[in-house]
């Protein structure tokens, strides 16, 4: 009798070490943001009643949360550019801030690039944690991917950015790279890590539209983490054996994705967005603190009262419709160039500005990027090819929307892109296509920037075209003051003016809308 009870007892005790060893279920989180653009303060967001955000709100959620269960934490890109909080240390404070946060990894999103490649290399370098950027080629400090083993599971993490890349950010900040495909980049890495990874995660920077497209192409990805298109996706969406995740913006949610894995396999998962806001009460001090010093160091300059606006200048529907912010900055942009119009792209304003007291903070947030105004000379037959270029993509809040001045015109999404554009009218007159026209627009839509073909090609059509110091050159360019950021133009427009109170004017109509 006792020796079958020591078999029995070696038996059980043989099975619970093999099981423990090879395969039995366990449970993995992970953490996700993407977009944060430098938000670390909670914010109400125009046309939002109610206060979201805070990264010391955000980083108390997450330390919560990885106490429950082994965590794996992740950024999705667009991190460290956008607010001013961000911008006036060119990302090294949400570097800092990213260390307090004990992220696990992130892959470079294309905002990543807009302070150039000598900032984004520094800023590699002071990162304790992996920067992925498997496909963009000749930027050695970027890894493509890394290997991470929790409870036994071993995960690859791999990173991809959009390949629109280059067209997204100033092209001087990308000269010498290259951004190949995702899903063929995805392709050969899963190939190359056959047998050295049970989970497969892409952690990816090119909108949620395209991770569903790349699930769909590319077999054996287990997840994919997404960012870019700044998508608020509530629940994981399984695309065959793929779930597809993405957290919104501005660190107004965390993404939570808990994981069972059986050896490879993902046998059963739940996701949410934990939305973060003060009312959560808990808040991590040290990350506070972090974001309080960089405040002070920022606030003299910022905090200097310019003028008042008597309504809420809106920023947030630049990529689908006119809106009086945008007609007040390309207002600024034709006076300061001289120009007969001007066609921006709406996704170079990147916040609005409320009712009330304006500061130097509220334009730097509104016009983070480091664009300067030039005046082209355009064929009104390029101007409207520069206007159906900016409505192609109003389905999908595409950055290259349109905001202009001197200029009105109607178009149509029902038509297919390339043949929205019906009228067009500029100074009040029918568009003259075999007229030349001064059309002030920033140097990054100059250059080609948000796919602008119309006035990179004539820009380029000029014999003696360059780019020196970062300074555009060229016969076409009929206005080109490099010493001053667009931000600093507008600044002291409102300084002038003191009060400001532009209006939607009906310079933009959709024939059609939704």
């Amino acid at each position: 009798m006792n020796r079958r009870l020591v078999l029995s007892l070696g038996c059980v005790f043989l099975l619970l070490t093999f099981s423990l060893a090879w395969g039995a279920p366990v449970e993995i989180r992970i953490l996700h943001v993407n977009d944060f653009h430098g938000f670390v303060d909670p914010h109400q967001p125009v046309g939002s009643g109610e206060v979201l955000g805070g990264v010391a709100y955000l980083a108390a959620e997450a330390e919560r949360l990885r106490k429950e269960k082994p965590t794996l934490f992740l950024a999705a890109g667009d991190m460290i550019q956008g607010h001013n909080w961000a911008n006036l240390t060119h990302g090294a404070s949400v570097i800092a801030l990213m260390h307090s946060l004990r992220f696990d990894a992130m892959v470079v999103g294309n905002h990543e690039f807009d302070f150039g490649q000598e900032t984004l290399k520094a800023r590699v370098s002071e990162a304790r944690f992996p920067v992925l950027g498997a496909n963009v080629e000749g930027l050695e400090v970027l890894r493509p991917y890394v290997l991470r083993e929790i409870q036994r599971v071993r995960i690859a993490v791999i990173g991809v950015v959009t390949e629109e890349t280059p067209i997204s950010t100033h092209p001087k900040n990308v000269a010498g790279l290259s951004f190949t495909p995702p899903a063929r980049t995805v392709e050969q890495i899963l190939r190359e890590l056959k047998g050295k990874a049970d989970l497969f995660i892409v952690l990816s920077h090119l909108g949620h539209h395209e991770d569903r497209r790349l699930a769909e192409a590319v077999p054996g990805i287990s997840v994919i983490v997404g960012g870019h298109s700044h998508t608020k996706v509530e629940k994981p969406v399984p695309i065959g054996k793929t779930l597809v995740v993405q957290a919104w913006e501005h660190g107004k949610a965390l993404g939570v994705l808990d994981l069972t894995v059986d050896g490879s396999k993902i046998v059963a998962f739940e996701g949410k967005l934990a939305e973060i806001k003060p009312a959560l009460g808990r808040r991590d001090e040290a990350v506070a603190r972090i974001v309080e010093e960089y405040q002070q160091r920022m606030a003299a300059f910022l905090s200097e009262r310019i003028g008042e606006a008597a309504v809420d200048l809106d920023g947030a529907r630049v990529r689908q419709q006119e809106t009086n912010l945008g007609n007040f900055i390309a207002d600024v942009m034709r006076q300061a160039a001289g120009a007969d119009a001007t066609i921006i792209n709406g996704g170079g304003i990147r916040t609005g500005i409320r009712k009330g007291e304006v500061r130097v903070r509220d334009v730097y947030a509104a016009l983070p990027f480091d664009n300067y105004i030039v005046s082209v000379r355009l064929t009104g037959r390029q101007i409207r090819e520069a206007l159906e270029h900016g409505v192609s993509a109003v389905e999908e809040g595409g950055g290259r929307f349109p905001q202009v001045s001197g200029i009105a015109f109607t178009f149509t999404r029902s038509a297919p892109p390339g043949s929205r554009i019906r009228e067009v009218r500029v100074g009040g007159r029918p568009l003259d296509p075999e007229r030349e026209y001064a059309v002030a627009t920033n140097d990054f839509v100059a250059a080609g920037g948000d796919g602008y073909r119309a006035f990179g090609e004539a820009v380029r059509a000029s014999g003696d075209f360059a780019v020196v110091g970062g300074a555009m050159k060229g016969e076409r360019l009929l206005y080109n003051d490099a010493g001053r950021w667009l931000r600093d133009v507008v600044i002291e427009e409102i300084r002038t003016r003191k009060a400001l109170a532009p209006a939607v004017e009906g310079r933009i109509r959709e024939l059609d809308p939704p």
